[in-house]
């Protein structure tokens, strides 16, 4: 009996994103900061990074590896990316028809006025312990609710206006209330060193063109470069150098397949000064030139 109701919950919300998906990967909805998702056929393992988010799949699934941690979300789990840490990603549809999800931005700024607004106590971690900036919890019937009524609203332009952003703000009290409420606390404390990494990778997205300046970095988290660094990997399981590196060459194969630019004009683009580095650091991390993928 339980298992019917689950498939039926997941009919639902296969229904309801199936028709606001034009084509595959990420596409814009009417309501900014969601986007809905689609894999017409199974995704090798791959570098990916994404924005703060939550990721809810409907049909099929995806596994998420960071480090030595594999997280699997599929169809009865959603993810929550607390910080945009690169990591692999592999997709694979359904038997009966392609992987489907929506993926929520994490608005700081919403989330802040919620953890006020809910009175939590502040998220408790020992000295030597970071919060996990990519976890994944159950889609339970509470939050299943919320994403269907985000959904529909999607459907309906009028209602998208006046609702959209209630929807949102429900949602997110939800997860606040839900089993991996801590992360998303720690990244509005300001006092706390999660938040204060965040506030550095806000920065570093920013301004990922330009010479990466460790003193700035460690000035937005108000830490000393040492501290900073320390907390940046700790965090992010990345140097600041290998992170800016990595979030050059990510933002550059988002170039090079959506807007097809020639090699060099993507590599002064994202920040290098020499299109030879680039083509030799492009080629390390994915395994093929940027010449090649700009072709496929």
């Amino acid at each position: 009996m339980l298992l019917t109701r689950h498939v039926d919950a997941n009919a639902t919300l296969v229904s309801l994103i199936e028709p606001l998906t034009t084509r595959d990967g990420f596409a814009p909805t009417a309501l900014p900061g969601v986007q809905v998702l689609r894999a017409s056929c199974d995704v090798a393992r791959g570098p990916q990074i994404y924005e703060p988010s939550l990721v809810i799949i409907a049909q099929g699934s995806k596994l998420a590896y960071l480090g030595p941690r594999t997280l699997e979300y599929g169809a009865g789990h959603y993810l929550i990316q607390a910080l945009p840490v690169p990591f692999e990603c592999e997709t694979f549809s359904a038997p009966d028809g392609p992987m489907l999800g929506v993926s929520i931005a994490i608005d700081r700024v919403l989330l802040g006025e919620l953890v006020l607004a809910m009175r939590l106590a502040p998220a408790r971690y020992i000295a030597a312990q970071t919060p996990e900036s990519m976890t994944s919890a159950v889609l339970d019937d509470a939050m299943r609710g919320c994403v269907e009524r985000l959904l529909q609203c999607l459907h309906d332009p009028l209602e998208c206006q006046v609702m959209g952003q209630a929807r949102l703000r429900e949602l997110l009290f939800v997860a606040l209330r839900g089993p991996q409420a801590d992360v998303l606390r720690a990244l509005v404390e300001q006092q706390g060193q999660f938040a204060r990494i965040a506030a550095s990778l806000s920065h570093l997205h920013a301004h990922y063109t330009e010479p990466l300046n460790v003193e700035t970095l460690a000035s937005c988290a108000n830490m000393s470069a040492s501290t900073f660094h320390e907390h940046f990997k700790r965090s992010t399981l990345l140097s600041p150098v290998q992170y800016l590196k990595r979030l050059r060459l990510l933002k550059a194969q988002t170039l090079l397949v959506a807007e097809g630019l020639g090699v060099a004009q993507v590599a002064h683009r994202v920040g290098y000064q020499s299109t030879s580095q680039f083509s030799r650091e492009y080629k390390r991390y994915f395994e093929r030139s940027p010449g090649d993928e700009r072709a496929a």
